[in-house]
């Protein structure tokens, strides 16, 4: 009876640790731990940690700790890492991994650092790469590299010092006092990636890094194509706001016109490397040289490329290649390694003069930087790029800025070379975004079909009380450059979309909304009085200006809205995705117009509006919203 009895134990008990097993794997789970290398421990940072079978992921910090959310029923865990045997580990119960990766002799070139000695008469301003190659690899394991003067190379610990500007939110304007509100279009995404990479490796975003703009506008809506000669659509939507149900909110999107790869004009590009010594990390230029192969593949005959790298001096290590010739490109990349000083200057300013050089009349002539942004000889103040880039935008050459890395990136200093140079910034912290970037959106990316984008709003008192542009605060206009076409303005590529945001508190709700404090009554003047267009159904007036990519002299389009609010369950899912995106920008930066938002409201909201995401990127965000929604505890 007493044997008996304990089988029945043992089996009860089994059951129960079935049971619990089986309660784990069926509910998403926070998984913490640390990533070392198997020889002498060490820490690794940017180790990459995804849940096999599900588009989750994180990324190992300075002191090789992660932390991610793993999805209910997902049981395994992938340890990548450039140098190392990849890894599989099962989870089971726990709630702590750790790992540790033994080295891979076969990809040890991938991961050295360059030691760079200057040698008199070899290192030259604009040296071809024969002039250049005064840099011997000598590998290390894992740690960061640092040259001193005398060329010895020592070890020390990094600091972080990523640079960010501030991002000062856009306030409620009043109607009558400001009825205009003007901005450049933004199609810029950097800003959502990098935050990204902040949340998969369990740190909250640096209040600066988070512009929602950006944020909106790394997903694509469904918007309609446009018809007639325009380059883009418009369209507009506007229902209760879902964080703060008594105003309203107004979705705003532009639709680039898609053109089929094979129809696209012929493309001058020049590749231009960052391959100075703080490049030197298996997430900057190793995957800055497996995006630019990605870029390759998408070449045609008649499309050209060039590289150049810049360390402590300019070079040129392709001449411009016709696109057919893949093995010669693809040879260059492969052969570009780190070291040295960072004369970001100069190596613009030569990627500028080669593309002139070679420019193609009426075709896509661009040049693509790859960098941290760590400029640090010669031109390298944001003052000194700006000038330089304003100066070099004038010959028709485009720039894409692209970043990559963590710990010294300067996110400052993309943003200004990107918004001057009459191009697009991204940031790529993996190898999915890198094919997002020189695949999925590759004519968006690369070919330009409208610059100098610009949007001006009129709102009608009558029905608007106050209002307020959600995001693009860095992209505000003065009311009067909107007819000034000497004024710089945002590009939209083939495909591209566009969408901006506006909170609208109506004229006689009741509201809780704050707008600034009233100034005392004029003594000379009289508010103008209300015009007959007043006492319409007007909303606003939506005007347009943008010039063709090869032109001096603005088109204008015009819009209006009218007052016609939709029941928030028949918006469309761009309305209420691009609004779950809005809200999660605003709960990360802690915004005092966040209202009644929380992870989990902005969870559902998404949750309701995947809509096709054909690429995932939707599911992928609401994987970053579930995050923090748990880390958060719900608020």
């Amino acid at each position: 009876m007493i044997r008996h009895a304990s089988i029945l134990a043992v089996l009860l008990s089994l059951f129960v640790l079935g049971g619990y097993v089986f309660a784990l794997q069926t509910q998403d789970r926070i998984i913490t731990g640390k990533v070392t290398a198997a020889d002498d421990g060490a820490p690794l940072p940017g180790v990459t940690v995804s849940v096999k079978g599900a588009q989750v992921g994180a990324t190992t910090n300075q002191d090789g700790q992660y932390k991610l959310v793993v999805p209910a029923n997902h049981n395994m865990l992938v340890f990548s890492f450039i140098g190392f045997k990849t890894q599989e580990v099962k989870i089971g119960t726990h709630t702590e991994v750790n790992v540790k990766l033994q080295l891979d002799n076969r990809l040890l070139e991938e991961v050295v650092v360059t030691g760079y000695e200057s040698r008199k008469g070899k290192v030259t301003r604009h040296g071809t790469i024969s002039e250049m190659q005064v840099m011997a690899p000598a590998p290390v394991k894992h740690t960061t590299p640092v040259l001193q003067q005398n060329s010895e190379m020592v070890v020390t610990s990094r600091f972080n010092t990523e640079e960010y500007d501030a991002v000062h939110e856009s306030i409620f304007l009043e109607a009558t006092r400001n009825p205009l509100s003007t901005f450049s279009i933004d199609v810029d995404n950097a800003s959502y990636s990098n935050v990204r990479r902040f949340l998969n490796m369990g740190q909250k975003p640096p209040k600066d890094a988070v512009r929602v703009e950006e944020l909106i506008n790394y997903f694509t809506y469904d918007y309609p194509q446009p018809q007639g000669q325009e380059p883009f659509s418009v369209t507009t939507e506007l229902s209760a706001c879902p964080w703060n149900p008594q105003n309203q909110l107004l979705h705003i999107g532009l639709q680039g016109r898609s053109i089929p790869a094979e129809n696209l004009p012929a493309s001058n590009l020049v590749l231009l490397a960052d391959v100075s010594g703080s490049m030197d990390e298996p997430a900057k230029l190793p995957l800055v040289k497996a995006g630019f192969k990605l870029l390759v593949e998408q070449l045609r005959p008649q499309d050209k490329v060039a590289i150049v790298v810049y360390a402590g001096a300019a070079g040129q290590v392709l001449a411009p290649t016709p696109g057919n010739q893949k093995a010669k490109i693809l040879e260059a990349i492969e052969n570009l390694h780190a070291g040295g000083s960072t004369a970001g200057g100069e190596g613009i300013t030569l990627a500028y003069a080669i593309a002139q050089q070679h420019f193609i009349k009426g075709g896509n002539n661009r040049i693509i930087l790859a960098t941290d942004g760590d400029f640090n000889i010669g031109a390298s103040s944001n003052a000194d790029m700006e000038r330089l880039i304003e100066q070099k935008r004038k010959s028709g050459v485009y720039l894409t800025v692209l970043g990559f890395g963590m710990g010294n990136y300067k996110d400052s200093k993309m943003e200004i070379l990107a918004n001057k140079g009459n191009g697009n910034y991204a940031y790529v912290d993996n190898l999915l975004e890198a094919k997002k970037v020189f695949v999925s959106e590759f004519g968006g990316t690369l070919f330009t079909i409208a610059k100098d984008v610009k949007l001006q709003l009129e709102f009608n008192p009558a029905n608007v009380h106050a209002y307020r542009l959600i995001g693009y605060e860095n992209r505000a206009l003065k009311n009067e450059d909107f007819n000034n076409d000497a004024k710089d303005a945002g590009d939209l590529g083939a495909g591209h979309t566009v969408t901006a945001l506006y909170e609208i508190v109506p004229a006689g709700a009741g509201t809780a909304t704050t707008t600034p404090a009233p100034v005392d009554a004029l003594k000379y003047q009289q508010a103008p009085a209300t015009t007959a267009a007043a006492n319409t159904g007007e909303l606003l007036t939506l005007k347009l200006r943008y010039k063709h990519p090869d032109g001096d002299k603005s088109s204008l389009l015009q819009h209006t809205v009218q007052q016609q609010v939709i029941a928030g369950p028949n918006t469309s899912d761009n309305f209420r995705f691009s609004a779950a995106v809005a809200s999660f920008g605003m709960l990360l930066r802690d915004s005092e117009f966040k209202g009644n938002a929380t992870f989990a409201s902005t969870l559902q909201l998404a949750e309701g509006a995947r809509g096709k995401d054909k690429e995932g990127y939707r599911v992928e965000f609401i994987n970053l919203v579930k995050s923090m929604s748990l880390l958060s505890s719900g608020k």
